[in-house]
């Protein structure tokens, strides 16, 4: 009896002690403010750009799904891709190939792909001056060349391969890192030609919406001075990546918001400026095989590019 007293005396006691250890582990639970969903962006334009609209985009999210998050841009793609592999990361928005060699090593999961233009699949462009004197791909040979980045599916993992198959060998090339940064270097004569990712003009308007149009600002000449003369193959778009072990609750409530985002006058106007993105779609990994069939064609290896 005097038991049950002295349990009934703590039990307040017990309750209150019980209520504080629950609060203090989901406080630490992932999407909490002392540990927030990571979510990370490639490198493919100015970082500021990114910073700026992924803070819309954050704030949104977390009115939308009660979480947290924070937002980075590391230095390279392969850089997002390694953080997969080291739990630096919960959500990116990645490059193509960058997503596959993510899938592949770590188990990274596609569950959106973006829209641009109405389109859900892209392809690269080869540029070159107007007064360059190279008015084909077969020219090229021989020229100095700039790519993006060696993961880059538009700026490099393309163009390689429509190269290769053309039988096109290329002078001294080099990576710029950026997408914008490859128009930059042929406008100034750094290299004579380069690749980076093209988009469509705008259906209504039919103003420029590729790679070219990032510099408009710094060169407004540039649609005058800089040609396409040869595209790549299409492949799916760009894809936003979940962790492996996410939980499948949390990715399906992040990717409604993610949804629901993009179709807001501000979130339509975040995506545009950091990636040119109009629109998101649902996708999954076996939207991605096509691809992987021609990478495997062309002898492509992961961990040699990575390297």
């Amino acid at each position: 009896m005097r038991f049950i007293k002295y349990i009934l005396y703590l039990s307040p006691i017990i309750a209150f002690v019980i209520a504080i250890s629950i609060r203090q582990a989901n406080e630490g639970s992932l999407g909490s403010y002392s540990n927030p969903i990571r979510f990370y962006f490639t490198p493919s334009v100015d970082a500021k750009t990114i910073s700026s609209n992924a803070k819309v985009l954050t704030d949104y999210l977390h009115e939308k799904t009660g979480y947290y998050f924070t937002t980075a841009v590391p230095a390279s793609y392969i850089a997002v891709v390694e953080a997969f592999g080291s739990d630096k990361v919960d959500i990116a928005a990645i490059n193509t190939f960058s997503y596959l060699m993510a899938n592949a090593k770590y188990g990274a999961e596609a569950k959106l792909r973006v829209v641009r233009q109405g389109q859900t699949s892209y392809c690269g462009q080869i540029m070159t001056r107007y007064d360059s004197g190279i008015d084909s791909l077969s020219q090229l040979d021989g020229k100095t060349f700039a790519f993006v980045d060696p993961s880059s599916t538009s700026g490099y993992i393309l163009p390689r391969a429509l190269f290769d198959s053309l039988g096109i060998r290329l002078g001294q090339t080099v990576f710029a890192m950026q997408h914008p940064n490859v128009v930059t270097m042929i406008y100034q004569r750094q290299v004579d030609a380069g690749a980076a990712y093209y988009a469509p003009p705008d259906q209504s308007t039919g103003q420029m919406m590729d790679v070219r149009a990032r510099v408009l600002r710094q060169f407004p000449d540039v649609e005058k001075k800089i040609k396409i003369i040869g595209f790549t193959q299409y492949i799916p778009n760009d894809p936003i990546v979940f962790r492996k072990n996410l939980s499948g609750k949390m990715k399906e409530t992040v990717t409604d918001a993610l949804l629901d985002f993009v179709k807001t006058p501000e979130g339509k106007k975040a995506w545009e400026d950091i990636y040119d993105v109009t629109g998101l779609v649902p996708t999954s990994d076996r939207d991605y095989d096509g691809l992987r069939a021609l990478l495997e064609k062309q002898h492509i290896d992961f961990e040699k590019l990575v390297k």
